[in-house]
Protein backbone atom coordinates (compact mmCIF):
# COMPACT_ATOMS: atom_id res chain seq x y z
CA UNK A 1 0.00 0.00 0.00
CA UNK A 2 2.99 2.16 0.40
CA UNK A 3 4.26 2.10 -2.87
CA UNK A 4 0.90 2.48 -4.23
CA UNK A 5 0.75 6.44 -2.88
CA UNK A 6 3.99 7.33 -4.79
CA UNK A 7 2.79 6.00 -8.04
CA UNK A 8 0.30 8.11 -10.75
CA UNK A 9 -3.33 7.43 -11.04
CA UNK A 10 -3.32 5.87 -13.88
CA UNK A 11 -0.44 3.56 -12.67
CA UNK A 12 -2.56 2.50 -9.46
CA UNK A 13 -5.65 1.68 -11.50
CA UNK A 14 -3.44 -0.79 -13.93
CA UNK A 15 -1.72 -2.13 -11.26
CA UNK A 16 -5.10 -3.11 -9.77
CA UNK A 17 -6.77 -4.30 -13.10
CA UNK A 18 -3.52 -6.52 -12.93
CA UNK A 19 -3.58 -7.74 -9.86
CA UNK A 20 -8.13 -8.44 -10.71
CA UNK A 21 -6.75 -10.51 -13.28
CA UNK A 22 -4.26 -12.78 -12.42
CA UNK A 23 -6.82 -13.25 -9.32
CA UNK A 24 -9.24 -13.84 -11.63
CA UNK A 25 -7.16 -16.54 -13.79
CA UNK A 26 -5.77 -18.80 -10.14
CA UNK A 27 -9.33 -19.06 -9.42
CA UNK A 28 -9.78 -20.03 -12.98
CA UNK A 29 -6.60 -23.04 -12.67
CA UNK A 30 -7.91 -23.99 -9.44
CA UNK A 31 -11.80 -24.53 -10.33
CA UNK A 32 -10.40 -26.64 -12.98
CA UNK A 33 -7.86 -28.32 -11.36
CA UNK A 34 -10.68 -29.29 -8.81
CA UNK A 35 -12.37 -30.57 -11.80
CA UNK A 36 -9.58 -32.36 -13.38
CA UNK A 37 -9.25 -34.11 -9.67
CA UNK A 38 -13.13 -34.98 -9.25
CA UNK A 39 -13.09 -36.79 -12.83
CA UNK A 40 -10.43 -38.96 -11.95
CA UNK A 41 -12.49 -40.31 -9.36
CA UNK A 42 -15.33 -40.84 -11.44
CA UNK A 43 -15.43 -44.84 -12.33
CA UNK A 44 -18.85 -45.83 -13.31
CA UNK A 45 -18.27 -48.11 -17.16
CA UNK A 46 -21.49 -47.73 -19.45
CA UNK A 47 -21.76 -50.21 -22.53
CA UNK A 48 -20.38 -48.17 -25.14
CA UNK A 49 -19.34 -49.02 -28.62
CA UNK A 50 -16.05 -48.81 -28.19
CA UNK A 51 -12.82 -48.86 -25.20
CA UNK A 52 -10.46 -46.37 -26.74
CA UNK A 53 -7.09 -46.85 -24.70
CA UNK A 54 -4.63 -43.63 -24.60
CA UNK A 55 -1.14 -44.61 -25.57
CA UNK A 56 1.78 -44.48 -22.56
CA UNK A 57 5.41 -45.33 -22.86
CA UNK A 58 6.54 -48.61 -24.06
CA UNK A 59 9.88 -50.50 -24.43
CA UNK A 60 10.88 -52.69 -27.66
CA UNK A 61 7.19 -53.94 -27.52
CA UNK A 62 6.28 -54.03 -24.59
CA UNK A 63 4.11 -51.92 -22.45
CA UNK A 64 5.49 -49.83 -19.30
CA UNK A 65 3.70 -50.25 -16.19
CA UNK A 66 1.54 -47.62 -16.61
CA UNK A 67 1.12 -48.40 -20.36
CA UNK A 68 -0.24 -52.12 -19.18
CA UNK A 69 -2.31 -50.57 -15.80
CA UNK A 70 -4.56 -49.11 -18.71
CA UNK A 71 -4.38 -52.29 -21.04
CA UNK A 72 -5.42 -54.50 -17.41
CA UNK A 73 -8.50 -52.01 -17.43
CA UNK A 74 -8.94 -52.51 -21.04
CA UNK A 75 -9.69 -55.85 -20.79
CA UNK A 76 -11.38 -55.99 -17.50
CA UNK A 77 -13.90 -53.45 -19.64
CA UNK A 78 -13.96 -55.89 -22.54
CA UNK A 79 -14.34 -59.13 -20.65
CA UNK A 80 -17.32 -58.11 -18.86
CA UNK A 81 -18.79 -57.17 -21.87
CA UNK A 82 -18.69 -52.95 -21.62
CA UNK A 83 -17.72 -53.09 -25.34
CA UNK A 84 -16.64 -55.26 -27.95
CA UNK A 85 -13.88 -53.42 -29.68
CA UNK A 86 -10.50 -52.06 -28.40
CA UNK A 87 -8.68 -49.05 -29.82
CA UNK A 88 -5.44 -48.77 -29.21
CA UNK A 89 -3.48 -45.37 -29.45
CA UNK A 90 -0.13 -44.07 -29.35
CA UNK A 91 3.03 -42.96 -31.46
CA UNK A 92 6.77 -44.08 -31.56
CA UNK A 93 9.71 -42.36 -30.58
CA UNK A 94 12.62 -42.19 -33.20
CA UNK A 95 14.29 -45.34 -33.10
CA UNK A 96 11.86 -46.99 -31.50
CA UNK A 97 10.90 -50.58 -33.18
CA UNK A 98 6.92 -50.32 -31.94
CA UNK A 99 4.55 -47.72 -31.97
CA UNK A 100 2.81 -47.61 -28.52
CA UNK A 101 -0.23 -48.54 -30.76
CA UNK A 102 1.37 -51.86 -31.47
CA UNK A 103 2.41 -52.81 -28.36
CA UNK A 104 -0.87 -52.48 -27.05
CA UNK A 105 -2.73 -55.15 -30.02
CA UNK A 106 0.55 -57.28 -28.94
CA UNK A 107 -0.42 -57.23 -24.70
CA UNK A 108 -3.79 -57.59 -25.50
CA UNK A 109 -3.37 -60.26 -27.97
CA UNK A 110 -1.28 -62.19 -26.00
CA UNK A 111 -4.00 -62.01 -23.28
CA UNK A 112 -6.11 -63.60 -25.57
CA UNK A 113 -8.58 -60.55 -26.95
CA UNK A 114 -9.29 -61.50 -30.80
CA UNK A 115 -7.00 -59.83 -33.12
CA UNK A 116 -10.16 -58.47 -35.22
CA UNK A 117 -11.20 -57.02 -32.01
CA UNK A 118 -8.43 -54.70 -32.21
CA UNK A 119 -8.01 -51.56 -33.62
CA UNK A 120 -4.39 -48.88 -34.05
CA UNK A 121 -4.24 -45.54 -34.45
CA UNK A 122 -1.15 -43.61 -33.60
CA UNK A 123 -0.24 -39.72 -33.39
CA UNK A 124 2.20 -37.57 -31.58
CA UNK A 125 -0.28 -36.49 -28.59
CA UNK A 126 -3.64 -37.21 -26.74
CA UNK A 127 -5.87 -34.62 -29.72
CA UNK A 128 -4.29 -36.46 -32.57
CA UNK A 129 -5.24 -40.13 -31.23
CA UNK A 130 -8.64 -39.58 -30.44
CA UNK A 131 -9.56 -37.52 -33.75
CA UNK A 132 -7.59 -39.94 -35.99
CA UNK A 133 -9.76 -43.12 -33.30
CA UNK A 134 -12.85 -40.81 -34.02
CA UNK A 135 -12.22 -40.42 -38.17
CA UNK A 136 -12.70 -44.50 -37.90
CA UNK A 137 -15.43 -44.92 -35.57
CA UNK A 138 -17.90 -42.23 -36.69
CA UNK A 139 -18.58 -43.18 -40.19
CA UNK A 140 -19.15 -46.75 -38.39
CA UNK A 141 -21.66 -44.42 -36.06
CA UNK A 142 -19.81 -45.51 -32.99
CA UNK A 143 -19.38 -42.96 -30.86
CA UNK A 144 -19.96 -44.10 -27.86
CA UNK A 145 -16.51 -44.66 -26.10
CA UNK A 146 -14.96 -45.64 -22.31
CA UNK A 147 -11.79 -43.70 -22.44
CA UNK A 148 -8.84 -45.54 -20.70
CA UNK A 149 -6.64 -43.82 -19.38
CA UNK A 150 -4.97 -42.72 -15.80
CA UNK A 151 -6.86 -40.84 -13.31
CA UNK A 152 -5.20 -37.58 -13.52
CA UNK A 153 -5.06 -37.61 -17.66
CA UNK A 154 -9.20 -38.50 -17.69
CA UNK A 155 -10.88 -35.09 -17.59
CA UNK A 156 -8.43 -34.07 -20.41
CA UNK A 157 -8.92 -36.79 -22.65
CA UNK A 158 -12.83 -36.75 -22.36
CA UNK A 159 -12.36 -33.19 -23.15
CA UNK A 160 -11.01 -33.92 -26.06
CA UNK A 161 -13.26 -36.94 -26.95
CA UNK A 162 -16.26 -34.59 -27.03
CA UNK A 163 -14.14 -31.68 -29.25
CA UNK A 164 -13.37 -34.46 -32.06
CA UNK A 165 -17.39 -35.42 -32.00
CA UNK A 166 -17.27 -38.65 -29.55
CA UNK A 167 -19.36 -39.42 -26.21
CA UNK A 168 -16.82 -40.59 -23.95
CA UNK A 169 -17.07 -41.95 -20.22
CA UNK A 170 -15.07 -42.43 -17.58
CA UNK A 171 -13.06 -45.79 -17.66
CA UNK A 172 -9.77 -44.48 -15.70
CA UNK A 173 -7.38 -47.80 -14.62
CA UNK A 174 -8.04 -48.13 -10.39
CA UNK A 175 -4.26 -50.04 -10.90
CA UNK A 176 -2.23 -46.96 -12.05
CA UNK A 177 1.09 -47.38 -10.55
CA UNK A 178 1.37 -43.45 -10.97
CA UNK A 179 0.30 -42.79 -7.02
CA UNK A 180 1.05 -41.08 -3.99
CA UNK A 181 2.85 -37.74 -4.24
CA UNK A 182 4.04 -38.78 -7.00
CA UNK A 183 0.55 -37.94 -9.10
CA UNK A 184 0.66 -34.09 -8.00
CA UNK A 185 2.58 -32.83 -10.72
CA UNK A 186 0.63 -34.59 -13.26
CA UNK A 187 -2.83 -32.86 -11.59
CA UNK A 188 -1.01 -29.52 -12.09
CA UNK A 189 0.55 -29.80 -15.65
CA UNK A 190 -2.87 -31.44 -16.93
CA UNK A 191 -4.99 -28.95 -15.56
CA UNK A 192 -2.92 -26.25 -16.81
CA UNK A 193 -3.65 -27.89 -20.19
CA UNK A 194 -7.06 -28.58 -19.49
CA UNK A 195 -7.53 -24.85 -18.38
CA UNK A 196 -5.92 -23.37 -21.56
CA UNK A 197 -7.43 -25.89 -24.08
CA UNK A 198 -10.90 -24.90 -22.73
CA UNK A 199 -10.10 -20.95 -23.77
CA UNK A 200 -8.39 -21.42 -26.93
CA UNK A 201 -9.43 -24.96 -28.16
CA UNK A 202 -7.63 -28.26 -27.76
CA UNK A 203 -7.02 -28.51 -31.39
CA UNK A 204 -5.77 -25.54 -31.48
CA UNK A 205 -3.51 -26.20 -28.58
CA UNK A 206 -2.45 -29.56 -30.16
CA UNK A 207 -1.26 -26.96 -33.33
CA UNK A 208 0.78 -24.95 -31.21
CA UNK A 209 2.27 -27.94 -29.87
CA UNK A 210 3.32 -29.04 -33.30
CA UNK A 211 4.32 -25.76 -34.18
CA UNK A 212 6.96 -25.74 -31.32
CA UNK A 213 7.90 -29.17 -32.31
CA UNK A 214 8.61 -28.19 -35.86
CA UNK A 215 10.47 -25.33 -34.98
CA UNK A 216 12.48 -27.36 -32.42
CA UNK A 217 13.66 -29.34 -35.46
CA UNK A 218 14.59 -26.86 -37.98
CA UNK A 219 16.98 -25.44 -35.27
Amino acid sequence: MFILRWLTAPARWALKVLVLVLTGLLLYYVVTLVQVWLTSRQYDPLSAQAIVVMGAAQYNGVPSSDLRARLDQALILFREGYAHLIVCTGYKEPLDHFTEAESERRYLIGKGVPSVDIWKVGGRDSWTNLALAADRLRPRGDTDVLIVTDPFHEDRSMAIATDVGLTPHPAPTQTSPIRGAAVIPYFLSTAAAVAVGRVVGFQRLHSLGELAVAGRVGR
